[in-house]
């Protein structure tokens, strides 16, 4: 039997790695799994999933999570649980590499959007705080949050409230769309 290899999508911005994998649970839904390889200092922005419950569990190194308005650090064999519609992060504040896995329920787009991300992390098109550098890019990253609204909130600075976003992304987006810019494209280009 050959075995298989599966396919790692490098964000060097965000310092980390990603790999996915699709399985259904004991009562028929289906999960993603995401194997996320953090460097030290790498991480993501705080961010909403309105519809998904996101569970992650630290397989090495140590990891620290937001969920709401709280920090807390978590160790190789510990979890944190993410509920649908929580403002959350998560960092690798210490000096090794941390290994952590996410069961996504349900994953909804979350595999595509993380592939679009790393995409423009490796374009050199976002900031180390994930802000576009450039018109160019600026409209790839609204073209992206308008897509995957539903299932994804960006919360950080320079970034407008959402109820202002739900105004400007929209016609943003069509002028993204007029430009060639298509999400779920982005990780096929780079």
């Amino acid at each position: 039997m050959e075995a298989t290899t599966k396919r790692v999508h490098e964000d060097p911005v965000l310092r980390q790695r990603y790999s996915f994998e699709r399985s259904t649970d004991s009562d028929g839904g289906e999960v993603l799994h995401v194997d996320i390889w953090v460097d030290p200092g790498g991480g993501v922005t705080p961010h909403i999933h309105p519809r998904m419950e996101e569970h992650f569990h630290v397989l090495e190194g140590r990891a620290s999570f937001l969920a709401g308005r709280t920090w807390t650090e978590a160790g190789a064999g510990e979890s944190a649980l993410v509920p649908p519609g929580t403002r959350h992060a998560y960092r690798n504040r210490g000096d090794r590499p941390a290994h952590i896995r996410c069961d996504a329920r349900p994953p909804t787009s979350l595999q595509a959007f993380l592939e679009d991300a790393a995409a423009l992390s490796r374009a050199g098109a976002i900031t180390r705080q994930a802000i576009p550098k450039g018109p160019g890019a600026m409209l790839k990253a609204v073209a992206m949050a308008h897509h995957y609204s539903e299932d994804t909130v960006l919360l950080f600075p320079p970034l407008p409230p959402p109820s202002i976003q739900r105004l400007v992304v929209p016609p943003l987006a069509r002028l993204a769309g007029r430009r060639g810019y298509r999400p779920g494209t982005y990780a096929d280009a780079a």
